[in-house]
């Protein structure tokens, strides 16, 4: 099965995986990846992405300013 709007899905799917829908946002997920095979190999490949991020990149303190600046644009770009 395809999706009718792969760049809206694909948005969703990062939002869940960010956690930013909860419970509920895992239950869409789980049964999104049962339906959709773009979107199962989407997610797999953006949480094999985030696992090497977390192991490759020490966490460091970021700027509280520069947080804020990333954390606006990226509400102002959706």
């Amino acid at each position: 099965m395809q999706c009718s709007d792969v760049s809206k899905c694909y948005e969703l799917l990062e939002r869940i995986l960010d956690g930013e829908l909860g419970e509920e946002g895992r239950e869409m997920l789980k049964e999104k990846l049962e339906k959709c095979q773009p979107c199962f190999v989407h997610v797999h490949l953006q949480q094999a992405i985030r696992e090497v991020l977390k192991t490759k990149c020490p966490k460091q303190p970021l700027p509280e300013t520069l947080e804020e600046s990333i954390r606006k644009m990226i509400q102002n770009a959706r």
